[in-house]
């Protein structure tokens, strides 16, 4: 499929180029039993119970998708590089799950509503964060939930905890942040912040047409 002009192709080439060796980061491949347990202690009380419709954004490998979908969840992952998307089908071939997996703009996915969307170290470099919240909020179903992995690493690189819940938040959306310390989920001692941030959509405000209300920018 052809991609949006928001994704260009020098992203499309440097994922491409990553894939091939992503895997060889532990929390990346998620094949130690241990670490596969730790993280599905992260997802499981934050995603509703199983089955429902989840869009694993920027999925790399699939290591996420197919914890989900070995889970009982329905799952659909977007990635960027056409070698990721190969190797994530792969990876729910050798765990006998059943995934869909496209290639396409994280920012604006290729699909059609979901329950939840999963990111993992996705949202930091997004080129237009506020615009790619606004479209994965219009994609949830009533109730539904952003559940965003991120850090601000010791590089300089990421985004703050502060940051990203300043640009989640917005009417009938509530906004929680927890750390993600634990060295054992990311195969080794942190000199970063890690954190997940879930954000539920509150049924009971919706707005006339479904949707939360788009983000209201503070004043400068």
């Amino acid at each position: 499929m052809s991609l949006p002009d928001s994704v260009t192709r020098t992203a499309q080439s440097q994922w491409d180029a990553e894939a091939a060796t992503f895997d060889d980061e532990p929390h990346h491949a998620l094949d130690d039993p241990l670490m596969r347990s730790l993280w599905w202690d992260v997802l499981e009380p934050v995603v509703p119970p199983p089955p429902s419709r989840v869009a694993d954004l920027g999925c790399g490998t699939g290591s996420l998708s197919v914890l989900l979908a070995e889970r009982g969840h329905t799952v659909i992952g977007v990635d960027v590089s056409p070698r990721m998307i190969d190797r994530a089908r792969s990876k729910a071939r050798r765990r006998d799950v059943d995934i869909t997996f496209v290639v396409g703009d994280a920012a604006a996915p290729p699909i059609a509503s979901v329950d939840v969307i999963v990111t993992r170290h996705v949202v930091w470099a997004l080129e237009d964060i506020p615009a790619a919240l606004d479209t994965w909020f219009s994609l949830l179903t009533p109730g539904g939930r952003l559940v965003l992995v991120e850090g601000l690493w010791h590089t300089g690189a990421g985004i703050p905890s502060e940051q990203l819940a300043d640009l989640v938040r917005r009417p009938g959306v509530a906004v929680d942040v927890t750390p993600l310390d634990d060295p054992a989920l990311w195969g080794g001692p942190l000199a970063d912040s890690r954190y997940i941030l879930v954000a539920r959509v509150d049924r009971a405000a919706e707005t006339m047409d479904g949707l939360p209300q788009p983000r209201v920018p503070r004043p400068s």
